[in-house]
C-alpha cells in the first residue's frame, strides 16, 4: 500500500509541475499578446494616416491632371478654329478663282467690240503652223556658191574646200606667210606701197 501511495504522490507532483509550467507559459503568452496589441495600435494609426494621405495625393494629382488636360483642350480648340478659318478662306478663294476663270474670255474673242464672233476668228495655232519646205528652200540662196536651196552654213562646197585646206595645212603642202608685227599695231597693207608715185591729175 505504501508503494501505491508513493506512486500516486509522484504522479500528483508531476501533474502539479506540468500545470505550473503551463500556467507560466500562458502568462508569458498573455504578456506577449498584450505587447503585440500595444505595437499594433500605432501601426494601425500609421496605416490609416498613410491611406488618408494617399487618397489626398491621388485626388490632388487627378485634379491637376484634369486641369492641365482642360487647358490643352481649350488651346487645341482655339487652334482648330483658326485652321478652319484659314482653310475656309483657301476654299472660298479657289472657288472664286474657278468662277473668274470660267467667266474669262479667250484672247482672240473680241465679240462685242465691233468684231465678228469667236467662230469666225482664227486661233493662234493657225498662226504658228510651219510653212512648206519647198517654199522655204526656194527662197534660200547661198552667199558662197550663189545657188538656191541652202545657206552658207549648210553649203557642202564650202565645207569641202575648208576640209581640203585643213588637210593641206596638216601635211605642210600649203605654206602660209607669217609676218612679225609689233604689239599694238595692225599690218593693214601686206603687199607694201606702190612702186611708182603718180601725182594727182589737176582738173
Amino acid at each position: 500500500m505504501e508503494i501505491n501511495d508513493s506512486g500516486k504522490e509522484e504522479d500528483e507532483d508531476e501533474d502539479k509541475n506540468e500545470v505550473s509550467e503551463l500556467l507560466e507559459l500562458l502568462e508569458n503568452f498573455r504578456f506577449e499578446n498584450a505587447s503585440l496589441k500595444q505595437t499594433v495600435k500605432p501601426l494601425n494609426r500609421e496605416n490609416a494616416s498613410l491611406k488618408h494621405e494617399l487618397e489626398c495625393l491621388s485626388s490632388k494629382s487627378l485634379d491637376d491632371k484634369t486641369i492641365s488636360l482642360e487647358k490643352e483642350n481649350e488651346t487645341l480648340k482655339v487652334e482648330i478654329d483658326a485652321l478652319k478659318k484659314t482653310f475656309s478662306k483657301f476654299s472660298n478663294s479657289s472657288e472664286k478663282l474657278d468662277k473668274l476663270l470660267g467667266l474669262q474670255r479667250c484672247v482672240f474673242n473680241k465679240a462685242g467690240l465691233g468684231y465678228d464672233e469667236m467662230n469666225n476668228i482664227k486661233h493662234f495655232q493657225k498662226y504658228l503652223e510651219k510653212k512648206d519646205k519647198q517654199k522655204i528652200s526656194s527662197s534660200m540662196t547661198c552667199n558662197y556658191c550663189k545657188r538656191h536651196g541652202h545657206t552658207t552654213h549648210t553649203c557642202y562646197r564650202r565645207k569641202n574646200e575648208m576640209h581640203k585646206r585643213n588637210l593641206l595645212l596638216k601635211n605642210k603642202l600649203l605654206k602660209l606667210r607669217t609676218i612679225w608685227v609689233p604689239k599694238g599695231t595692225f599690218f593693214t597693207n601686206p603687199s607694201g606701197p606702190k612702186a611708182t608715185w603718180v601725182p594727182k591729175a589737176s582738173t
